[in-house]
């Protein structure tokens, strides 16, 4: 009887044998990062601390801003990759003793600057420097003004579009080139590898330590050495200086809490020795992104593929218990389900699409722009506002012969402009128009044979399942690397995403419509279209119309994403707000985009309703 218990405690030791080594009583917090850099190497260092090391780790989430204060307060006890000197408030806390930066994780440092695919160099060697960028405007064409060329800033809201918008004016280069925004950094991204897949010429900022650094062969353009004084200055948007100033390489480090230094300072050794080269983060990221992998599963790949770079970060103990750890999860890799994707055959598919007609989507782009949506917005820009003010007066009377509706667009509209949105709110209006008018052109004359045909309904049925249930954002990233950057793929990606609902009402009104009336019709000697024209689209008009208030709605929803693609217009200063936390700023767009949406939606309800629901309406 007394082997039972014996046998139970050594079970009970062999059980927490790996926690009887452990140099940490409580758990280690790690902030949890949003970039994909700082994802891996959190994931890297975590699992050392955890199979070499024996600490539990926890992970914390929260915006940037709120782990650099949480760490100061040793809430949380590290942060996996800090760029040193991008933040005052962590230097206030490295300077009142709180926090320690320690490390240098990225070989030669983060790099950023102005960039060009390397076969641009190599086509024009005479481009040694930004000095030289006004010799080669030409190559870098805005296909929206084709007069000047463009050139790709960083995505809204980022100090670096502050920064490259002081330099492009400072150097004069504002002269020639127009400062193009793309909206995300995936924009940005989609923007590269397009140009990339066509070998097209492109000038843009970029940084690294990034996966498009590993995948693509990108060279900077030279810009004049480094000077402190003016690139402070070059921060600030409202700087004065007329300096130019080359940009500076900025140290990749771990940023750590006092205590947790006192406590642990094998650990902190740990990470003063964690060093990646520039190839081996940039291709990890590149990885992570083509193979939707995890920071913690590329984590895993690298510790295992590349022994050689962590086991001089560890003590010989620890290394003996990574390389144990590293067999037992290789042995655990089977699972049940098999390794599938179609990602890569897609975007293989995408991009040979791109590289081998990107040329005619670019003339369909040119002619949508130039055609239909630049016309437009000219037409809009040049009606003094009064005038634009009054048409929408006359319009919402006419609709609904409201008089305090009126005055509520017309003071709603005023309030638009006397924000400073104007020029955003013509722009959010010329898409718009574009969309809808797109939409309808497609969208009544399928709607009119989806149900007089029950082969083409079970057909496009299936199709506009997809149209409604897909992810809007899953439409912005092949449309941009198809029609390029800005207002065209906005436009297309609308179209798609608000034509199922104009669909299905035309056709869910045209079948609601009595059988026995067109059968009158019949009988008096009416053709198919006389009876189309003159009887069933006029009693479907509240569907139809209904239909149409829905793709409208639907096409203002797209108003910021398509500001993730570089569109401009009132979701552009939402997008920038939402990146500086400017709740101001993102309130005042917020409120424009609602009282555009509230004028369009009751005048457009309004055209829907019958002359008899107009009447009871008025009289009730």
């Amino acid at each position: 009887m007394r082997l039972i218990p014996r046998v139970g405690l050594m079970l009970l030791g062999l059980l927490l044998s790996p926690w009887l080594w452990a140099a940490c009583e409580k758990p280690i917090k790690f902030g949890a990062l949003t970039w994909e850099s700082g994802q891996f190497t959190s994931a890297v260092l975590r699992t050392l601390v955890e199979e070499g090391y024996g600490c539990a780790t926890e992970e914390v989430p929260g915006a940037n801003p709120a782990l650099e204060a949480a760490l100061a307060q040793d809430d949380i006890q590290v942060i996996g990759e800090q760029w040193v000197g991008r933040s005052p408030a962590l230097q206030q806390a490295v300077d009142a003793g709180k926090v320690a930066v320690i490390g240098d994780t990225l070989q030669g440092g983060a790099e950023q600057g102005w960039y060009v695919p390397a076969y641009v160099l190599a086509q024009n060697p005479d481009l040694q420097s930004y000095r030289d960028l006004p010799r080669f405007a030409h190559l870098f064409a805005d296909p929206e003004n084709p007069g000047r060329a463009r050139f790709v800033n960083c995505p809204s809201g980022w100090i670096c579009e502050v920064f490259n918008t002081r330099l492009l004016r400072n150097s004069g280069l504002d002269a020639q080139f127009n400062n193009v925004h793309p909206g995300t950094g995936a924009a940005l991204d989609a923007t590269i590898a397009a140009a990339y897949a066509q070998q097209k010429p492109l000038l843009f900022y970029y940084w690294q330590p990034t996966g498009l650094m590993a995948k693509y062969d990108l060279k900077p353009i030279p810009l004049p050495a480094y000077n402190d004084a003016c690139w402070q200055d070059l921060l600030r948007a409202d700087g004065r200086s007329s300096c130019v100033s080359g940009m500076p390489t900025s140290q990749l480090a771990i940023a750590v809490s006092t205590p947790f230094v006192q406590q642990h300072g094998d650990l902190a050794a740990l990470f003063a020795r964690v060093q990646f080269t520039p190839q081996q983060l940039n291709s990890a990221i590149l990885a992570m992104s083509e193979h939707q992998r995890s920071g913690h599963a590329q984590a895993q790949i690298f510790l295992r593929e590349q022994p050689e770079v962590w086991r001089p970060w560890l003590s010989p103990e620890a290394a003996l218990r990574m390389d144990a750890f590293l067999n037992r999860d290789a042995q655990a890799q089977s699972g049940f389900f098999p390794q599938w994707s179609v990602a890569g055959g897609f975007n293989r598919w995408l991009n040979l699409l791109v590289r081998d007609y990107g040329d005619y989507f670019r003339h369909i782009s040119q002619f949508t722009l130039h055609g239909l949506l630049l016309p437009i917005e000219r037409l809009l820009a040049a009606m003094p506002p009064w005038l634009l003010l009054g048409l929408v007066s006359v319009l919402a009377w006419h609709a609904t012969r409201r008089w305090l509706f009126v005055m509520g667009c017309t003071v709603g509209l005023f309030l638009i402009g006397a924000f400073g949105l104007w020029p955003s709110l013509l722009q959010t209006m010329a898409l718009l128009v574009v969309a809808v008018g797109i939409t309808v052109v497609l969208g009544v004359p399928l709607g009119i044979v989806m149900a007089r045909s029950r082969r083409v309904h079970q057909i496009v049925s299936p199709v506009l399942d997809v149209m409604q249930t897909m992810p809007s954002f899953v439409y912005l990233i092949p449309v941009l690397m198809l029609f390029g950057l800005g207002k065209v793929p906005a436009l297309f990606a609308t179209v798609v995403y608000a034509l199922a609902p104009l669909v299905r009402l035309t056709a869910l009104g045209i079948r609601q419509v009595s059988p026995q009336l067109t059968e009158a019709a019949q009988s008096f000697g009416s053709s198919r279209w006389q009876m189309l024209l003159w009887v069933v689209l006029p009693l479907a008009k509240p569907s139809i119309m209904a239909g149409v208030n829905q793709a409208v709605m639907m096409s203002l929803s797209m108003v910021v994403l398509a500001s993730m693609i570089g569109a401009p217009g009132l979701g552009e200063p939402v997008l920038q707000a939402i990146q500086t936390l400017n709740i101001g700023q993102g309130l005042e767009a917020g409120a424009a985009i609602v009282v555009v949406a509230i004028v369009i939606d009751r005048i457009t309800q309004a055209y829907g309703r019958s002359k008899r629901q107009k009447q009871t309406g008025e009289h009730s």
